[in-house]
């Protein structure tokens, strides 16, 4: 009787070895085509980073920009017709910009 008993129970192991060994191949054949896709995503990611590879402002003209901002803040830049201080932050990068591009530094063209 425990023969019998010990054989049923080799016997049962072994077919669960069996129906897992079968699951196996077809979860690693989803892994691959997930692992392929995500891949395709990262290639396609890539490729539009591409097109911008290029400065769009030159390091120089940050530096314009910087000190313009720099005297916004303690109160120095005045705006060039009036002469009014100029208060905004916006208005201050664009006197550094156009600053910048008097000087032949490179930054894009005005949009407007």
């Amino acid at each position: 009787m425990a023969t019998k008993k010990a054989s049923k129970k080799s016997a049962k192991k072994s077919s669960a070895k069996k129906s897992t060994s079968r699951k196996s191949p077809s979860k690693k054949a989803t892994r691959k085509s997930t692992a392929k896709k995500s891949a395709a995503k990262k290639s396609a990611a890539k490729k539009t980073s591409r097109k911008s590879s290029s400065r769009k402002y030159s390091p120089s003209a940050g530096k314009n920009v910087e000190r313009e901002m720099h005297e916004m803040k303690r109160g120095r830049l005045k705006s060039g017709r009036s002469g009014r201080k100029v208060t905004s932050r916006k208005q201050a990068i664009a006197i550094g910009l156009s600053e910048a591009r008097k000087e032949g530094k490179k930054v894009p063209a005005k949009k407007s």
